[in-house]
């Protein structure tokens, strides 16, 4: 990839080519994200193409106060962008349930020097988190995993804060019996 600053400079400015690179460098990353929400493959490709298109279309709305950590703030504003397109989606469709898998190669970080061992656990983590009931799910995903707090939670889902930490904190309840299943010998958990 060619300097991520060129790039970004090339999308506020619609720049076809700079856009495609963005795309291209970005989509695995976008899968990711979306598909902790959304479980069929096929739909969450839909959901992370409408996420970039509307990326694209927001691109000058990007702020970056820090060039230095450019990646790392362009990544969560698109994290943003992409898990609220994902809810958008959940929304229309009541939140119901997805069943699908997605190939072993979207798994792996775009960062290669993580272990490999650390690529295991979290695919572990986030095949107990889609096991979860999807209320709890999709909460457990925007608090723990994207960093949003209850009272966003809880106006983009249409909920109470109230309701938004009971689901939390049944989700976080599931998820240690999950996860004591696999390993008993484990004692306390701390999700």
């Amino acid at each position: 990839m060619r300097n991520l600053h060129a790039i970004v400079e090339g999308c506020i400015c619609n720049d076809q080519k700079c856009q495609k690179e963005l795309y291209e460098n970005f989509y695995g990353y976008g899968l990711k994200v979306v598909f902790r929400y959304i479980y069929h493959y096929e739909r969450a490709i839909d959901v992370v193409n409408d996420g970039f298109v509307k990326v694209f279309r927001n691109f000058n709305r990007f702020e970056c106060t820090n060039w230095d950590e450019l990646e790392k703030i362009l990544m969560g504003w698109m994290k943003r962008i992409l898990v609220n397109t994902a809810i958008d989606e959940l929304r229309r469709n009541q939140l119901m349930p997805e069943i699908g898998d997605l190939p072993d190669y979207i798994w792996e970080r775009v960062d290669s020097s993580e272990r490999a061992d650390k690529n295991i656990l979290y695919k572990e983590l986030i095949a107990h988190v889609r096991k979860l009931p999807p209320s709890y799910r999709t909460v457990f995903n925007m608090y723990v995993i994207d960093g949003y707090s209850h009272q966003e939670i809880a106006d983009q889902l249409g909920v109470s804060v109230g309701t938004c930490k009971s689901n939390l904190s049944k989700a976080r309840d599931h998820l240690k019996k999950y996860i004591s299943k696999d390993i008993p010998q484990a004692g306390v958990c701390n999700l």
